[in-house]
């Protein structure tokens, strides 16, 4: 039976898609190749993969109905991990609307069809964006996430209340995993390590917003997976869960911006500009209970994981201007 991962054409989930291909497992891949960033930027994070025996590409919105049912019907399913949505804090703040459309019909859909397939377990992929602009730190699964400040966070945490209504009405295992600032090779262009690492390699200056003392905690991409991958092969049965996937270990934006600086043997040039609506000072992830039901432990460091995403995104688009 095969696993169906929305989103699998995207930065994490291409990765994750490759890492069940590799496994030997049978994969079907829902992606709507969306203009929200180049699209042959995905087209390319899926090549390898796509070509592969028993990857099933189905191009089609998550919120469609016609394509949610192709992707169930190209194999039988036993497992959906769900990346595909709207992402973003500031471009949710210009069109709520959208961000409704596909993080709010789409997650409806799939939890329909799953539930209609019997699926042996969902992992949802929500953001540590639910958290809101809290002052409990570090943050922890049983907060009450009921203050989200951008419609992209109140999206992603409608969609965990809809997952456990899913699964105290008919039983659906669900995991629900709260990603903290992911990098890593094939991060989005509009993410801030990939922005800060194209415009000071091109000698461009870098916005920062507000005094450069917000604090994040940023995740590299394969420690993401390897949380992911012990929820999947967990073999306790879920009943509905939230895991935090975080670093725990939040670093200041000036920090960043100077680890970026070392690995490129490049400065920066920063224009200063106010605080956006919707940015959260901060995040720091409390992992203890992924580590307790997951054993899930963190290995790259940020002094490690920027200068392999520098060493990526030169090789990779070095030469371009």
């Amino acid at each position: 039976m095969a696993i169906l991962v929305t989103g699998g054409a995207g930065f994490i989930g291409s990765h994750l898609v490759e890492r069940l291909v590799k496994l030997g497992d049978e994969v079907v891949i829902l992606d709507d190749f969306n203009t929200y960033y180049d699209p042959t930027i995905k087209e390319r994070n899926i090549a390898w993969a796509a070509e592969q025996p028993g990857v099933h590409l189905i191009r089609g919105e998550v919120e469609n109905e016609q394509a949610v049912e192709a992707a169930f019907a190209a194999a039988p399913i036993r497992a959906v991990i769900h990346f595909a949505a709207r992402a973003g804090v500031r471009p949710s703040l210009l069109d709520p609307l959208l961000y409704e459309r596909v993080n709010g019909r789409g997650t409806m859909l799939l939890l329909e069809y799953c539930r209609r397939a019997e699926v042996e377990r969902l992992l949802f992929t929500s953001s540590s964006s639910v958290y809101g602009a809290t002052s409990r730190v570090p943050f922890s699964e049983d907060d009450p996430c009921d203050r989200p400040i951008s419609p992209y966070a109140a999206t992603k945490r409608s969609n965990e209340l809809i997952c456990y209504t899913y699964h105290h009405l008919y039983g659906l295992p669900v995991a629900c995993m709260r990603l903290f600032t992911v990098y890593g090779p094939r991060q989005r262009p509009d993410l801030a390590i990939h922005k800060f690492t194209k415009s000071i390699w091109q000698g461009e200056e870098i916005p920062v917003f507000g005094d450069g003392t917000t604090a994040r905690d940023y995740t590299f991409y394969s420690d993401i997976l390897d949380g992911y991958f012990a929820a999947l092969d967990r073999p306790e049965p879920f009943g509905y869960e939230i895991f935090n996937l975080g670093n725990s270990n939040p670093i200041k934006l000036h920090a960043l911006i100077e680890l970026i600086e070392g690995a490129l043997g490049r400065k920066a040039r920063i224009r200063r500009e106010p605080e956006q609506p919707g940015d959260v000072p901060l995040t720091y992830a409390d992992i203890s209970k992924a580590h307790r039901l997951l054993g899930y432990q963190p290995k790259v460091t940020i002094t490690e994981g920027i200068p392999l995403f520098c060493k990526w995104y030169v090789e990779t688009y070095g030469g371009r201007r």
